[in-house]
């Protein structure tokens, strides 16, 4: 079993910036993939950004540009950096990790994020 808890979800002006972290409670340099994701309310949970094992990354279109996934091996953390922040980016935010030996998803309990003025 795997904990994954987030931290640093808010409210924000638009334009303004937040960083999520996703601490766990295993090694993250064993998972095969971490990321975050949100749900708005009424809409459906979408990938926001993605890391591999091997280090590239994966954004969504609507993100690219103004967010940063990253990690810290030694600290068994991912972070999500945000900036230039929009009303529509307004969601709970959720952090995810697969982690082998099966594989298996795991999901922190996920962090509000609201932008507006």
């Amino acid at each position: 079993q795997v904990q994954l808890v987030e931290s640093g979800g808010g409210l924000v002006q638009p334009g303004g910036s937040l960083r999520l972290s996703c601490a766990a409670s295993r090694s993250i340099f064993e998972a095969s993939r971490m990321g975050w994701y949100r749900q708005a309310p009424g809409k459906e949970r979408e990938l926001v950004a993605a890391i591999i094992r091997g280090g590239s990354t994966d954004y969504a279109g609507s993100v690219q540009g103004r967010f940063t996934i990253s990690r810290d091996n030694a600290k068994n953390t991912v972070y999500l950096q945000m900036n230039s922040l929009k009303p529509e980016d307004t969601a709970v935010y959720y952090c995810h990790g697969r982690f082998p030996p099966r594989f298996i998803d795991y999901w922190g309990q996920g962090t509000q994020v609201t932008v507006s003025s």
